[in-house]
């Protein structure tokens, strides 16, 4: 459809509207509570995935299906219960992921830029971390005896997963290099560190190898590039040391994608796999010769840890939208988006929805919007059939700030001739900033399998672990082990 023209036919009749509305309600209507005990839980996190990049990434994954866009259904969009969480930090209006993820998955609120402490503890100060920490729902469940994973797209030592599993007054301290000589005499120890030493996590797929090496240790990928080598101090070698603390278990490491691929979930109950030296690479960028998927990682993780009879708890993370906004870089980040739903559609496919409790939520938002009075079907990427009173054009997607503040002499670039839709292009941003900056307005949580009803209402971003814990049983309230199931809940996923 030309992005100047009508909508398309059908919707010009307003039976159109009636029959869809009916059918949607009919559907609300038949819909039965699941009250049973979740035997997995699967959170899936968009990094940065705020509601305006979610309306974004569903009108991009249309288009890239030759379809107007706007009308699109994502596959979290078929979540039947969505609430909305509050996301700002204990010390902070506008949060970061270190705070969020602390908050969403240990169920306390904490400081900006601590992970796995209290708000007890200070940014940065190593002896306020002693007696202050907290532990998350993938710890919860792993006392239970299920089996635990983390799928990033970012590096595993990163604000998201390390929330998971690692207790720090700061969130950049990846590796012991990064430590600061008062933190090292205080007895604090670095995330990568505690990746393998404080929980027993069954599936650690993401990036991050450097933070894992001797520093100079040259790369596997890239052993003529320095910036890729290792960067530890200490000497240690926590992935020679993860596979001896797994002698005589069924246990893996992997850096790229054959090796990947000929992993056999049967045969294999401990995976650790790290495709880059940092963070992954965009979707837009991936060699898919060397690097698998969110998609191929998450099948991987689940196919792995639903062997244990007990079940089990993974954290899936589009770690890198948030990481494309920062850059004023839309389309990579709804690429990220995007690809985080394929996951999602992917996860439904390998689980039930009668024991399986699947959340897809963000940790915060971006300043990030969809402007001007675009057509029906133009191109998210694009730009609006408006100019504004210096007679020039913009495109729809803007930043509040950013490095894509382009004013020059007081006057906004020309770009009637740019192609805005390429991979790499910078949207322009209000404000002049090296990197962007979050946005602090709520996030939507979308849930669906058992206790699914829970996540409704606006409520507090701790209160996600919580609702989680409960429907699985998991944790201190244990009040739901000794409800009936319900047998007669919805059909099996899709």
């Amino acid at each position: 459809m030309a992005p100047d023209g009508p909508g398309p036919v059908e919707e010009e009749n307003p039976e159109f509207w009636r029959t869809q509305a009916q059918e949607t309600l009919q559907a609300a209507l038949n819909r039965k509570l699941n009250t049973n005990v979740a035997k997995n839980i699967v959170l899936f996190l968009g990094d940065g995935m705020g509601i305006t990049t979610m309306t974004a990434a569903r009108i991009l994954k249309g288009q890239l299906q030759n379809h107007t866009g706007e009308e699109t259904v994502m596959t979290m969009d078929t979540f039947p219960h969505v609430g909305l969480a509050k996301v700002y930090a204990v010390d902070f209006q506008v949060p970061d992921s270190a705070s969020t993820g602390t908050a969403y998955l240990c169920g306390v609120k904490t400081n900006f830029n601590v992970v796995g402490v209290s708000a007890a503890a200070r940014n940065g100060l190593c002896e306020t971390q002693k007696g202050n920490e907290v532990t998350s729902i993938l710890h919860w469940a792993k006392e239970a005896g299920k089996s635990v994973g983390i799928v990033t797209t970012t590096r595993v030592q990163h604000a998201t997963p390390a929330a998971a599993y690692a207790h720090s007054a700061s969130r950049s301290w990846y590796s012991d290099a990064d430590l600061p000589a008062d933190a090292k005499r205080n007895g604090c120890t670095d995330i990568a560190s505690q990746l393998i030493n404080n929980t027993d996590i069954d599936v650690i797929i993401g990036g991050g190898r450097k933070y894992m090496s001797p520093k100079g240790t040259a790369d596997p990928e890239y052993p003529t590039d320095p910036s890729a080598n290792g960067l530890r101090e200490d000497g240690r070698d926590l992935i020679k040391e993860w596979l001896k603390m797994k002698e005589g278990k069924a246990a893996q490491y992997v850096w790229n994608k054959a090796d990947f691929d000929a992993i056999d979930p049967a045969k294999t109950d401990y995976l650790m796999a790290l495709f880059e030296p940092g963070d992954m690479r965009y979707e837009l960028d991936r060699d898919s010769k060397m690097d698998p998927s969110i998609v191929e990682t998450t099948e991987k993780a689940i196919r792995i840890l639903q062997k244990n009879p007990k079940g089990f708890f993974l954290l899936v993370e589009g770690g890198r939208i948030d990481q494309a906004h920062h850059e004023n870089c839309a389309s990579k980040a709804l690429h990220e988006a995007v690809a985080l739903d394929y996951a999602v559609e992917r996860a439904l496919t390998l689980t039930n929805e009668e024991d399986t409790l699947t959340v897809v939520t963000a940790d915060h938002s971006h300043p990030f919007t969809i402007n001007g009075f675009t057509f029906r079907g133009s191109s998210i990427l694009g730009k609006v059939p408006l100019w504004g009173t210096d007679f020039l054009p913009f495109t729809t997607l803007m930043y509040g700030n950013g490095p894509g503040h382009k004013i020059v002499n007081n006057k906004r670039p020309d770009i009637r001739k740019v192609d805005t839709k390429t991979k790499d292009y910078v949207q322009l941003a209000a404000v002049p900033m090296v990197k962007e900056t979050h946005g602090g307005e709520d996030v939507a949580v979308l849930a669906r399998g058992p206790m699914a009803h829970l996540f409704q209402g606006v409520n507090e971003q701790s209160y996600i672990a919580h609702a989680m814990a409960y429907a699985a049983c998991v944790g201190q309230n244990q009040r739901h082990c000794h409800v009936t199931t319900n047998t007669a809940s919805m059909k099996h996923a899709p």
